[in-house]
C-alpha cells in the first residue's frame, strides 16, 4: 500500500472536477423529480432512495447539475490543510484559500452567526429541510476543519469564519433538556435529536470555548456532552438516535460519536468520562471489521460496505495511535484495493452482488480525501 500514490491519484481527479460533483441525496435538484413527486413527502423519499440505491447515474438524464456540497468543501479544506502542514506547498495554499471562498460563498445568512447546509433539498422520514439549511453535522465538521487550517496555515480569516458557528450552535438550533443536560437538534426545523450530531456540536462547542473564553460555549457542551454519554449502551455503543426506529447502531456514526468524545479529553474536559469513551473505542474496533479487514457497515450485518466506514475508521484510529494504528492502516489498505478506480476516485459503496461506482463528490472523494491526509499525517 502506498498512501501517497493513492492520495495524489484522489487529489488530480478532484482538481479537475474542481471540487464539484453529485451526491447520492441530490435527487430532488431535478426539475423533473420536482415536478413528479408533487411536492410530497414519500414520493420524495421514493425518489431519494431510487437515485441513492441505483448504480447507474442517472443525474445528467434528470437535470441534476454538479455542484459544491458545502459539507464536502469542508473535508477537502481539512485535508489541504494538513497536506499545507506537511509540505508548505504554495498550490496547497492556494487551494486553501479557493476552498474558503467557495465556503463563504455557500454559507447561511438566515440565522444567528454561521451555518452551513447541503445544496439539495432533503427529504426524510422525520423532516424536509430545505437545500442550504444549516445542519449542526455540517457546520461542525466545517467548524473543526476552519480551526485546524488557521493552527496549520495562520489563516486568521479561518478562525473568524469559525467562531460565528458557536451562536448559530447556541441560538440556531432547538434542544431537548432534561435535568442538566441538553442535546441539539440536527437542524433549526426540527426536533430530532440524534447523538452523534449532538455530540459534533459539542465537541466544536468546546474547541470554541477555548479559542474565546465563551462560558456560556462550554457549559452548553458540556451539557450536551453528558446527555449522549449517559445514554451509551451497556456493551459501549450508541444508538444512531433514542426515537423508536433509530436504534441501529452503525460504524461511521460510532466513530464521529466518539471523535467528538476525544475532542474534550484532549482539551481536558470530560475525564469522568474517559472509561466510556474507552469501552466504546474497544467496541468499535472490535465489531466492525472482519478478520480480513473488511469494514462493515452495521455492528450486525456487513453490507453495503459505504467509504464512509474504512474512511472515519482510518481517520478515528489514525488519531488515536498505538495500540490502534494497525487497525488504522489495515482500514486503509483495504480502502484502496478494494473502493478507488484507476482515475483515482473512490467508489460509493460496495454489495454483495455488486459495486457502485459512482464517483460521489462529498460522500466518496471528500472522506478519501479526508482519510488518507489524516492518515500520513499521523505516520510523520
Amino acid at each position: 500500500m502506498d498512501p501517497w500514490h493513492s492520495l495524489r491519484l484522489l487529489q488530480d481527479y478532484i482538481e479537475r472536477e474542481r471540487f464539484a460533483g453529485y451526491d447520492p441525496y441530490d435527487a430532488l435538484n431535478s426539475p423533473l423529480v420536482r415536478v413528479a413527486s408533487l411536492g410530497q413527502k414519500f414520493p420524495r423519499i421514493a425518489a431519494i432512495q431510487l437515485l441513492k440505491r441505483l448504480p447507474l447515474n442517472l443525474r445528467p438524464l434528470l437535470g441534476i447539475r454538479k455542484g459544491y456540497n458545502p459539507k464536502g468543501l469542508g473535508l477537502f479544506l481539512w485535508g489541504y490543510a494538513k497536506l499545507y502542514g506537511l509540505e508548505k506547498k504554495p498550490e496547497h495554499a492556494q487551494k486553501i484559500d479557493t476552498i474558503l471562498d467557495l465556503l463563504d460563498q455557500t454559507r447561511n445568512r438566515d440565522y444567528p452567526g454561521n451555518g452551513w447546509g447541503y445544496n439539495f433539498d432533503w427529504q426524510s422520514r422525520a423532516f424536509f429541510i430545505p437545500k442550504f439549511t444549516p445542519t449542526v453535522v455540517n457546520s461542525a465538521f466545517i467548524g473543526h476543519a476552519l480551526l485546524d487550517t488557521a493552527v496549520l496555515t495562520g489563516r486568521g480569516r479561518a478562525v473568524d469564519m469559525a467562531l460565528p458557528i458557536g451562536e448559530f450552535i447556541l441560538r440556531g438550533l432547538n434542544r431537548q433538556e432534561e435535568n442538566d443536560s441538553i442535546c441539539f437538534s440536527y437542524t433549526p426545523l426540527d426536533q430530532y435529536y440524534v447523538h452523534n450530531a449532538n455530540l459534533l456540536g459539542a465537541s466544536l462547542l468546546i474547541r470554541l470555548s477555548q479559542e474565546t473564553g465563551n462560558k456560556g460555549f462550554k457549559d452548553a457542551a458540556l451539557s450536551s456532552l453528558g446527555y449522549s454519554v449517559k445514554r451509551q449502551c451497556s456493551d459501549g455503543s450508541w444508538f444512531y438516535a433514542e426515537r423508536e426506529g433509530s436504534h441501529w447502531i452503525d460504524s461511521f456514526h460510532t466513530g464521529f460519536d466518539l471523535q467528538s468524545i476525544k475532542y474534550f479529553l484532549d482539551a481536558g474536559y470530560g475525564e469522568e468520562y474517559r472509561p466510556a469513551f474507552e469501552k466504546g473505542v474497544r467496541y468499535y474496533a472490535e465489531n466492525f471489521f472482519l478478520e480480513d479487514g473488511t469494514p462493515k457497515y452495521y455492528n450486525n450485518a456487513v453490507y453495503p460496505i459505504d467509504i464512509h466506514s474504512p474512511a472515519q475508521a482510518v481517520v478515528f484510529f489514525s488519531r488515536i495511535g498505538e495500540p490502534y494504528k494497525g487497525l488504522a492502516t489495515q482500514a486503509l489498505s483495504w480502502m484502496i484495493r478494494n473502493m478507488q478506480d484507476e482515475d483515482g476516485h473512490f467508489f460509493f459503496q460496495k454489495h454483495r452482488l455488486f459495486t457502485n461506482r459512482i464517483p460521489y463528490m462529498r460522500w466518496g472523494q471528500a472522506w478519501a480525501f479526508h482519510a488518507l491526509t489524516e492518515y500520513i499525517n499521523a505516520q510523520q
